[in-house]
This record gives structure tokens, C-alpha cells and sequence, in this order.
């Protein structure tokens, strides 16, 4: 580079406009941040009075470090607000005090597996709702959480409706009077993805 081409480059720096030539500082300082991929199932069933494992898995480019960190919230069916239920760092799970499945959650993950999935014991119909499962990773920390549409339906009467729980294949109860009627639809749906997934 000669000095004259050298005083030129100079000279069409400084008349730059101001806003084109901020534009250019910041477009070539972008740093690319990385991110945390958290996979839930979209939807399970499970039976009214038994264990479910709520399954989460997530990627990272970063090792898994002492910071990772997992936190889980609920939100009921209907409710516009979500309920921060448990949260697991450094290696020790720490359940909320005052929430719905006080008592219930047990972890079942093992972050250097990249498994955050937790088991609540004893399902209840209040427990309808969307979990949400968060994890982070410094300096792996933007991630889209996880979400998972839990159905609690009723148990007993073995209609031969097969439903994914805790432990396996269960039947589902279908009589006259119980709640389980307004989940009829929503177990042939699922018997319906399962046929379709099978062919």
C-alpha cells in the first residue's frame, strides 16, 4: 500500500456518516452466543395416583461445568402465571417450600449425561397443566425452555386404553361418571399418533 492510497483509505474514513460508520464498528465486533437446545416431549399421559418422570435432555457446546444449573416451573391448566417448583445446582436438587407437589419431586437427571428430567410421585388431576423445564450452562446461557403437556386421567376400570407412564403401559378407566370423559378424546389422539408413528 502506497502513502497516497494509505491517506486516501484516511480521508474516506472520516467522511463516513456517523451512523454508517457506527454500524460498521458494531457489525464487525458481533460475537456469535452460543446456546443451550432443551428436548422435551410435546405431550405424555399419565394415570391418576402414579409416578411420572418428566423427561428432559438438552445439548451444549460448552463442558458441563460446577455452574449448570436446572430449573423447572408449572403452570396449571387455565392459569396465565407459572410456578417456579424446583431448581437443581451443584450437584443438589432444591425443591420449593410451598407449591403444589411439595414433597413429590425427586431428581432423576444426571447433568454430565445432559439428562434434567425429574419424577413427581402420586399424579393428581390438579396437576394438569404445562411444565417447563430451563436449563443453563455458563457461558451457555440463552436457551428456549422446554415444555411439556402433562394429562392426568383417571385409573381402575381397564378399558384397554394403553397410556404411556412412569412404569410402562397402564389402562385407562373408562365409566359412566368419572372425569375420565373429558380425556377420551385426548387418549384416541394419542392412540392415533402412535398408530401413524408405526406406519
Amino acid at each position: 500500500m502506497n502513502i497516497y492510497h494509505f491517506n486516501f483509505l484516511i480521508l474516506e474514513t472520516a467522511l463516513m456518516p456517523p451512523v454508517l460508520l457506527l454500524s460498521s464498528l458494531y457489525l464487525s465486533h458481533t460475537v456469535k452466543v452460543s446456546a443451550v437446545e432443551v428436548n422435551t416431549p410435546e405431550e405424555i399421559f399419565v394415570e391418576n395416583g402414579t409416578d411420572a418422570k418428566l423427561p428432559c435432555t438438552f445439548t451444549s457446546v460448552e463442558v458441563i461445568s460446577s455452574a449448570a444449573s436446572v430449573s423447572w416451573s408449572f403452570q396449571p391448566e387455565g392459569a396465565a402465571t407459572r410456578i417456579s417448583f424446583f431448581y437443581y445446582f451443584n450437584g443438589k436438587p432444591y425443591p420449593g417450600k410451598d407449591i403444589p407437589f411439595k414433597d413429590r419431586i425427586t431428581w432423576a437427571g444426571d447433568l454430565n449425561k445432559k439428562d434434567a428430567s425429574i419424577s413427581i410421585s402420586n399424579m393428581q388431576f390438579r396437576d394438569n397443566g404445562t411444565y417447563i423445564c430451563d436449563v443453563k450452562n455458563p457461558p451457555d446461557i440463552v436457551v428456549k425452555p422446554g415444555e411439556i403437556r402433562v394429562r392426568v386421567v383417571e385409573k381402575d376400570l381397564h378399558a384397554g386404553f394403553p397410556i404411556g407412564g412412569a412404569s410402562g403401559q397402564e389402562n385407562l378407566t373408562v365409566s359412566e361418571g368419572n372425569p375420565v370423559f373429558g380425556n377420551i378424546l385426548l387418549v384416541i389422539r394419542k392412540m392415533l399418533q402412535r398408530l401413524s408413528s408405526n406406519s
